[in-house]
Formats: C-alpha cells, structure tokens, sequence
C-alpha cells in the first residue's frame, strides 16, 4: 500500500502560488525611482557639481591655513586632500571631453603668490605673537637671529622663506605639497630642495655648537649642583624609527650632553640592530680620548664601565647605602640626556616620524640640525612652546630600549665609581 504523500505547508503553499520572478524584472528600488519620476543627471551637469565640490575644496583648505594653527589644520588638510582625489577618480569616469571642464580644480590647489601666501601674512603680522611659536616652534626674534646665524643665499626663494619651509617641516613632518601651497610655491621640489640646503646651512655654520672641548672645567662646573667632581657630561642613546626592517627598524643616535642639556657631542646613523658597546667604541669621543680620569662622564646600565665611563651599580636587598645613594645621583643625571632626546624629538616632531628606506641616507643629518637647533634655541633662552610641555602633540609610537652590559666591569672604573659613592653619602645631595 503506498505511503501518503505529507501535505504542503501554508508557506510552501503561497510559495507555490507566487510566479517565479523574471531576471528582467524591475526590482523595488527601481520601481520607487520611477515613481519618483527621478530622471538621470547628464554627464556635463555632473561635471559642474565635481567642479563646485573640488572649488569649495581648495577654499577650505586655505580658511583652515589662515585661522587654525598648523596642529590642528595638517591632519584636516589630508582629509580634504583626500577627498579631492576621490573626486579626481570620479571625474575620470566621464567621458573624455568633459574631464578639462573641472579636471584643473582637483588635485592639489594651485598655490598662492608670494604676496599672499600663508607664510607672508604671518611675517606681516607682528600683533600675534603666539603664530610663531605654534608654526616654527620658536619665537620671532629667535627666528631672525637664527636667520643671520645660517647666512642663507638668496637664490630662487628669499632666505626667510628658506628657513620657514625647513622650520615648518621639522616642526611637524608636513608634506612637501603642503608646505609649497603654504609659502607660495610652484612646485613641492622647490619646498625639498629649501629644506635640505637649510639642514646643510645648519650643520656647516652651527657646529661650532657641539663644543665639548672648548671649557673642560665650564663643563665640570656644572655638576657642582649634584656633588659630582670632575664630571664632563652625560652619555646617552636613542633611536629615530625607519619603515624598514633591513636596517633594524631604527637608527640609533649617541649623544653626550652637558648639565644644561646641550649636546656636546653626537655620532648619529648607527644600525638600529647595534649594541651601545659597539657604537661607543667606534665613535670618535672613545678614539679621541677627550676624557680621562680624574675626569669622567656617566653613562646608562646600557654602556660598559671604565675609568672614565661610570655606570650606576647593580642593586639588591643587601646593597650598602653608599651605592643606593650613588646610583639616586646617577639617576637624576642620566634624566638629563633621556630630556634632551625628549625635547628634540617633541619639538621636532619629523624626527619621531617613521621615515621611508630611502630617505634613510638623510635622516642623519636632519638628526644633527635638530640637535644643532635645540642648542642654539637653549643658548638664546627660548622657553620651550606650550603644547611641547603640555604634550598635546601626537605622541609617537614608542621604541625598543637598550639591554644591560653584560661584561665585566674595569679595575679601574670600579675604584672610581666607589671613590664617587664614598664622596656622596658623604655629601648628602638633595635628589
């Protein structure tokens, strides 16, 4: 006896019922546009409209250069930026002819003359006196000292418009196209060449800054305030990020500085895969031999200890309070090299940037024109601009440190270092 076949369900049923819909179909979105009796926009109407949309683009982007400061207007203008190029894309849809109808308002907008560009109004407005620190972080009067000092030629750019475009860059990683629309350029070549010719400027007629040997005991008199005799510097080490991994991710700068927070001494462009031992003994300041005992410099956990390298002890539960209290003084000492790599870094925040393979070969000596122009601006006494101490700049990614020294340490770096600790528990300082 066969089996029943089941009976539909409802659902089944009305599936059943409904006639299969065809490809050619009208779909619902369509039927509701034919409604709406909406009509297709010609190619030559929508031209316009991009046209329109690219003009209010380039308006925007120079309202926000005349009333925001440059922090705030950089990642806004790579917004619109990157809002006309998606319109340049959309206008390369249509048909040929009309792309030259609105194609010359996309891209980057063509820049203002000199006589109105961003960069000469702000020099013809000497009522605000806060635009320069936020542009150039520094301060009119240290901007044209800085000017007289580098000697710049006059060439296809004037010598200002020179040390703005550098001072600008460095002040906050801007873009080459950015900076020629800012200062009145044809061409983002011109914003590079200016730029590197004022790091050549700086690290030729600046370098008498890094002037270790000029006053051994100016140099010494410094540390008086720490109870540390005989002390010439502080040596410390940091990395400046780089894209690629072939060169360790980093390049890795070594700095002695003074108690004023000066670098006196710098070697820059190391591998980023190198250890502090490496790098010291292959630098100059150990080759020269500029310092040797009773004179000494210190150095971080990272360095290996000698006579003239004191490095802080190891401590442990059972550690006398000689080297307790030594290694209290070493420590505020050594926050004096991590503050002056801080400082360059925040004030120039190109050098935190993570810098392409290829630029990698400059990096060095924009590394040393920061270094350079942090000791010409501490020489002046330029405060540090507010937004720098505040740290309301973008905080950079952080970088990898260095490992202890793993070697022995030498006679003779021992008996100083323990002659040292004997002198400040003695001393007492107040750290």
């Amino acid at each position: 006896m066969p089996c029943p076949s089941p009976s539909p369900s409802p659902a089944a049923k009305r599936k059943a019922s409904s006639p299969p819909s065809s490809p050619s179909s009208p779909s619902s979105d369509e039927k509701r546009l034919k409604k709406l009796k909406l009509k297709p926009l010609p190619c030559s109407r929508l031209s316009q409209l991009i046209s329109l949309l690219a003009s209010s683009l380039s308006l925007s982007r120079r309202f926000l250069d005349l009333t925001l400061p440059p922090s705030l207007s950089l990642p806004l203008d790579s917004s619109l930026l990157s809002a006309s190029l998606s319109l340049s894309r959309l206008l390369s849809l249509l048909p040929l002819p009309l792309q030259s109808l609105s194609l010359a308002s996309l891209s980057i907008p063509p820049s203002l003359p000199f006589p109105s560009s961003w960069f000469l109004r702000l020099l013809s407005s000497p009522n605000s006196p806060s635009a320069f620190p936020l542009s150039f972080r520094l301060s009119r009067p240290a901007f044209y000292s800085l000017l007289q000092s580098l000697r710049l030629p006059f060439s296809s750019l004037p010598p200002e418009h020179k040390l703005g475009i550098a001072l600008f860059r460095l002040a906050h990683a801007a873009p080459f196209h950015t900076i020629a629309r800012r200062f009145g350029l044809s061409s983002p070549s011109l914003a590079c060449q200016a730029f590197y010719q004022v790091c050549h400027a700086i690290t030729t007629r600046l370098c008498h800054l890094f002037a270790f040997s000029s006053d051994i005991t100016l140099l010494t008199q410094g540390f008086h305030h720490l109870s540390l005799p005989n002390c010439c510097g502080v040596l410390g080490y940091a990395r400046f990020p780089i894209k690629h991994d072939s060169l360790g991710g980093s390049l890795i700068a070594q700095a002695l500085i003074d108690s004023n927070g000066r670098f006196i001494d710098l070697s820059v462009g190391w591998h980023g895969s190198m250890k502090p031992l490496q790098i010291l003994t292959r630098s100059n300041l150990y080759h020269t031999q500029l310092v040797s005992p009773p004179r000494y410099v210190l150095g971080g956990s990272c360095c290996p200890l000698l006579p003239w390298l004191i490095t802080p002890y190891t401590i442990g539960p059972q550690s006398p309070s000689t080297h307790v209290v030594f290694n209290q003084v070493h420590a505020c000492a050594m926050d004096m090299v991590n503050k002056a790599f801080g400082l360059v870094k925040d004030r120039w925040r190109l050098l935190s940037e993570k810098w392409k393979e290829g630029q990698a070969e400059a990096l060095p000596y924009v590394v040393v024109a920061g270094c350079l122009l942090h000791n010409f601006l501490e020489n002046c006494g330029e405060p540090v601009p507010e937004k720098v101490l505040l740290g309301t700049e973008l905080v950079p990614e952080p970088l990898p440190g260095f490992a202890d020294f793993e070697g022995e340490g030498d006679e003779g770096g021992i008996r100083m270092r323990d002659a040292l600790a004997s002198h400040l528990i003695m001393a007492r300082p107040q750290v």
